[in-house]
């Protein structure tokens, strides 16, 4: 049995409230990131880092900051890449203008999409679902205007391009994908945590509460003011940080077509097929995201099958769409409620019920 709870016993309540109250969960969780922090940077390829682990991981803290305002609090967002482009802009400024270190930078483009968040989150005091869905849209229509137009944004750019120097944290470069790889799984990690901590605090019960039920809710004394705005705040700083981490960092130089809104939709569908409501799902859904195409692209390849490149490109949008569908069809609930599933098999393994 990979569950065997027999004698794990709970003395204190900080012992029976901690994350991972299962001894060997808790094992899992550090043998994993023993893995991700010693063993992945001295085996895998540059290649790897730059196509698959570093792309996933800002993805995946994207995907986490929208689930907070999508799973947790059921506010609707469209505005995911304007939030993203909001915070890789500022920055940006921050660090060209003023010359602020990079986690500065980075602090400092959370910050200003949080500010940004929040204006274009005080509609949801008054409107909800398909309503505000489509004036988060707005924000994305407006940072794309915005991010054209105005010159000052690019530093007066005149391609609209922008591009960043050499990195370093507190000190230490931040050149090979190596080393690129570490800063951006060291900031998700704390990211996580942070987020599971409030998700499972009274401010995550007030998001759950509006969430399910926002009249029940004002009416046992939450305030749907503070618990929206909140949540957007809280959204839109996360998001921000993994803006200005694609830019940074994933990127180097950039344009506004990078967060345009094809942005918005792929960090949506990765908390649809995640799963709401779910840390984890934010990381099941951003490796189904990332995977799952370069699968599509390189099976022919290993297969031997003559397929030309667009009847290839072509081919695994279909296969990608589909999957989705499929997914969304056997749990509605995500990939990472499959996961919960066979955790209580396997706890309850062998009895049947």
């Amino acid at each position: 049995m990979l569950y065997r709870e027999n004698g794990q016993f709970k003395q204190t309540y900080r012992a029976d409230l901690q994350i991972f109250p299962v001894l060997q969960d808790r094992v899992a969780m550090y043998a994993l990131l023993l893995v991700a922090f010693v063993a992945v940077p001295m085996l895998a390829s540059d290649y790897f880092f730059r196509a698959v682990l570093i792309p996933f991981l800002i993805l995946a803290l994207a995907a986490l900051g929208l689930n907070i305002l999508v799973g947790y609090c059921g506010q609707i967002s469209l505005g995911t890449g304007a939030f993203m482009a909001i915070g890789a802009y500022a920055a940006y400024n921050l660090q060209v203008r003023f010359d602020l270190p990079l986690l500065l930078s980075l602090i400092g483009g959370g910050l200003a999409a949080t500010v940004f968040g929040v204006l274009f989150g005080i509609p949801s005091l008054r409107i909800r679902g398909l309503y505000l869905a489509v004036a988060t849209l707005a924000a994305q229509f407006f940072t794309d205007w915005f991010t054209n137009r105005v010159k000052w944004v690019t530093n007066d750019s005149p391609s609209g391009s922008v591009s960043v120097g050499a990195l370093s944290f507190f000190g230490l470069p931040v050149e090979t994908p190596v080393q690129k790889y570490l800063l951006c799984l060291a900031i998700v990690c704390v990211f996580a945590l942070l987020a599971k901590n409030l998700v499972r605090g009274a401010i995550g019960r007030q998001w759950m509460a509006i969430r399910d039920m926002d009249v029940a809710a004002a009416v046992i004394g939450i305030r749907p003011v503070y618990a929206k705005l909140s949540a957007f705040a809280v959204s839109s700083f996360i998001v921000g940080v993994a803006g200005a981490l694609w830019g940074f960092v994933h990127l180097g130089s950039w344009e506004p077509a990078a967060f345009s809104i094809d942005r918005s939709f792929q960090l949506l569908f990765m908390v649809i097929i995640g799963g709401l409501g779910s840390i984890s799902g934010a990381f099941f859904g951003a490796a189904f995201m990332v995977l799952l195409p370069l699968l599509l692209n390189y099976v022919p390849h290993w297969l031997g099958l003559p397929l030309s490149t667009a009847t290839a490109s072509h081919l695994e949008h279909m296969i990608f769409g589909a999957l989705i569908v499929f997914f969304l069809i056997v749990e509605p609930h995500g990939l990472a409620r499959l996961w919960l599933t066979a955790r209580e098999k396997l706890r309850l393994w062998p009895f049947p019920h």
